[in-house]
């Protein structure tokens, strides 16, 4: 990551919360994650650049991209994407590699699904891309060879990105195809500090009032009469579950487990009441088994996950091109998308939020862990 020390700013930006068929409200799927000014896609539906421009996301900054499965409402946007910066003049033939390339991660096929795009578009980048995924396959041109075909350990794949600051690790879920969910883990942040506790034995001491720097990343201090200052003990940093489209993600469950937040598909709800495609021998359990047949879930499936892993909060996303996306200013759209929160919370008791696109929040160290 580029020259951070701590992340005084987490923040998650939806570009396109519909499923597979986009709506005037909902775009196909991506998600922007900002880790202070550094930006980490997950997922690339078609119109994903145009979503960025549109949003206060930063086209520029964006380091590393997340695939969770191939279907193309995830992943027909990443070619463009990466053909912003491409080179005008074919005649040369070359490959600018003093930019940073950007890292793109993802399932098997993304890598093949990549380079067939660009050889058969003939396009040419102005920067190489780094591509981390398994099974393992030859690299090619553009493709830096700094990339890794990352192998699976006990199910998951353990850190398939790591730096002092944040870890990315990943396990399938189960879908239609080949699909993976991401758990991002923030490292241990400093604990809550109480100045009063250790400025009077520095002040005796004569010691400088710079040593509370290192008190407040947890060290322990000797002073010169022999008095031992330990700092607070630091405190679990944030952890959010990413999950692609899925009828269960059973297989990241463990990785899941006491998440801040948990991003979770709801493709379909039962609204008898609200929606006038609901058919007259529909019920909660026919929906949810037409649901699961094609692979994804409803509200109450992914309210039942929230509660097995134990997340403080569950944002709902993917969702049918029927359940409109203007919520915030369409007072039908409201109650429904309010329904469907509903639905999810006859399973799960914790915060509930429906995504819209440019939907933009914060998410703060809960203050459980203060």
């Amino acid at each position: 990551m580029t020259g951070r020390r701590g992340l005084s700013s987490v923040n998650l930006t939806f570009l396109g919360t519909a499923s597979a068929q986009p709506s005037l409200t909902r775009n196909h799927s991506a998600l922007a994650l900002r880790l202070n000014s550094d930006v980490w896609l997950f997922d690339c539906g078609e119109a994903t650049q145009h979503q960025v421009q549109r949003s206060k996301v930063k086209m520029g900054k964006i380091e590393k991209i997340f695939i969770t499965h191939t279907h193309g409402d995830h992943i027909f946007g990443l070619l463009p994407l990466l053909a912003i910066d491409r080179i005008e003049d074919p005649r040369t033939h070359m490959i600018q590699n003093s930019s940073v390339p950007i890292e793109i991660y993802g399932p098997f096929g993304t890598r093949a699904y990549v380079r067939n795009g660009l050889k058969y578009t003939h396009t040419l980048l102005g920067a190489p891309y780094v591509m981390e995924t398994i099974p393992p396959l030859p690299f090619m041109h553009p493709e830096s060879l700094n990339g890794r075909n990352i192998p699976q350990t006990n199910g998951v794949w353990s850190d398939v990105y790591r730096d002092s600051i944040v870890s990315v690790s990943a396990a399938p879920i189960l879908h239609s195809v080949p699909c993976i969910g991401y758990v991002v883990t923030e490292a241990p942040v400093p604990g809550k500090m109480d100045p009063a506790k250790y400025i009077p034995h520095l002040k005796r001491t004569k010691t400088p009032m710079s040593v509370m720097n290192r008190l407040q990343q947890g060290e322990s201090i000797e002073l010169s009469d022999g008095t031992v200052l330990q700092g607070p003990l630091k405190r679990p940093g944030r952890k959010l579950v990413i999950l692609g489209d899925t009828y269960d993600p059973s297989p990241i469950a463990e990785l899941a487990s006491s998440a801040d937040l948990l991003i979770h598909e709801a493709t379909n709800a039962h609204l008898p009441a609200l929606d006038p495609h609901t058919k007259a021998e529909d019920t909660f359990e026919s929906v949810e088994a037409r649901t699961k047949s094609r692979g994804h879930s409803t509200p109450q499936m992914a309210g039942a996950f929230a509660a097995r892993i134990g997340t403080r909060q569950l944002v709902l996303n993917h969702f049918s091109a029927r359940y409109p996306g203007n919520d915030d200013v369409d007072p039908t759209a409201k109650t429904i998308m309010e329904d469907i929160a509903r639905l999810a919370g006859e399973h799960y008791s914790g915060k509930i939020i429906c995504a819209r696109d440019f939907m933009s929040f914060d998410v703060d160290v809960p203050q459980e862990h203060a």
